[in-house]
């Protein structure tokens, strides 16, 4: 049986299945609020050259020949090997975006861990991390990247939050 967290019952679902960020860059999640306000899934066929996501639910895509990447994490704090995980992760997507493909990010709503690995793109390719994490906003919704701990290890570097987080006896 699959917990639904209280936040997720509390906010609206994106007003679309997914939203380009940056030229080929999309992000998204596993569903969608339609007009009617009724909860759609999204799922995912051929429509992009790679698919990374953060969370995963059967029927949801991608089709079985599309190059997809699938790592588990969290909605809350990372330890410093999931640190590591979306860096490369976002050098996967970096690798694809300059060989000229489309690549789409997403995780359950397509606002937090899809915002964490698309912004760590924008700043692979030398956007500044503010603009990084404004243009995840305005481009997919004011929700994304609301997890402050997401925004802290983009502004601290996942390199130098993964050393820290490593520091943590508990992380």
């Amino acid at each position: 049986m699959r917990r639904t967290r209280q936040k997720d019952r509390d906010r609206p679902g994106p007003q679309s299945p997914w939203d380009e960020v940056a030229p080929g860059l999309w992000m998204g999640g596993h569903y969608w609020t339609d007009p009617a306000g009724e909860l759609r899934p999204v799922v995912v066929g051929s429509e992009f050259d790679l698919v990374i996501s953060l969370y995963t639910q059967p029927g949801h895509g991608p089709d079985p020949q599309m190059e997809h990447l699938f790592a588990e994490i969290p909605d809350g704090p990372l330890t410093s090997a999931e640190l590591r995980e979306v860096q490369e992760l976002a050098r996967s997507g970096v690798a694809a975006l300059d060989r000229g493909l489309t690549v789409l990010v997403r995780c359950h709503c397509g606002y937090n861990r899809s915002g964490l690995v698309v912004a760590q793109v924008l700043v692979e390719r030398g956007v500044p991390v503010g603009e990084a994490v404004a243009l995840v906003r305005r481009r997919r919704s004011v929700r994304a990247l609301s997890n402050d701990a997401f925004v802290s290890y983009l502004s601290a570097g996942l390199d130098v939050a993964a050393l820290l987080v490593g520091l943590d006896p508990l992380g």
